[in-house]
């Protein structure tokens, strides 16, 4: 059994969608960010960073893993799928993980911040972040160009970008043009698992698309309260 310590960003998404797509048994445990919970005593003990996601499997001696990248490959690793044997496959499958949690996350998270979260608009960090999604998005077109999944079969490394760009529209990112990464978002959509991990632990499809103006307003000011306070938004 896998306790899952999460809250509905895309990084707690990446895993709420691989423990789905695993059909690995878990337990959810909803931290409460704007709270604080991630700073406290007993959850540093688990992730000494202070962030989500992170997991303990209670199979393996309560051993506890953070960071949402090695969680995806140790809970590969554990249930034998998504994530080739041979090395040139496993290399493939690293490489575009690493190109979400070194490009995709942390660009569209500024974004976040400085698009949606910070009472000042400050066009220039807008703009750059803004403009570097898209860049990292056309990456990505590109690859999807000639391949059905990013590293050749459906993987840890899909399931962690589509986790990131599926919120495309809350980064105020387009993806006008880019009809093989749209392909893309839309067979990972169809996916059923895919798509209950997206609802772990509460579903916000919805207020991340802005189609629901005030649940998008309330979203954004506790996220703005984390920015400018403590600085843990974990976006």
């Amino acid at each position: 059994m896998i306790d899952l310590y999460t809250a509905p960003t895309p990084n707690g998404y990446k895993v709420s969608i691989a423990l789905e797509e695993m059909q690995l048994p878990y337990t959810v445990h909803t931290v409460d960010l704007r709270a604080g919970e991630q700073k406290e005593p007993a959850f540093l003990r688990i992730c000494p960073n202070g962030r989500i996601p992170a997991i303990v499997d209670r199979d393996e001696g309560d051993f506890a893993v953070f960071e949402s990248g090695a969680i995806l490959l140790y809970l590969a690793e554990k249930c034998g799928r998504f994530l080739p044997a041979d090395r040139k496959g496993r290399s493939l499958v690293i490489q575009w993980l690493m190109f979400q949690m070194g490009g995709v996350g942390p660009m569209m998270g500024q974004a976040n911040v400085f698009y949606r979260y910070f009472p000042e608009k400050i066009q220039p960090a807008i703009d750059r972040y803004q403009a570097e999604g898209r860049r990292l998005f056309e990456v990505m077109d590109a690859r999807l160009a000639d391949h059905e999944f990013l590293a050749g079969d459906y993987s840890i490394a899909d399931m962690a970008n589509w986790a990131w760009v599926r919120t495309h529209r809350w980064s105020g990112i387009s993806i006008e043009g880019l009809d093989n990464l749209s392909r893309w978002l839309g067979v990972i959509g169809e996916r059923p698992l895919a798509r209950a991990g997206t609802k772990v632990p509460i579903d916000i499809a919805e207020l991340m698309d802005a189609k629901k103006s005030e649940d998008a307003e309330a979203f954004s000011r506790n996220a703005r309260a984390m920015v400018t306070g403590a600085g843990d938004a974990n976006t």
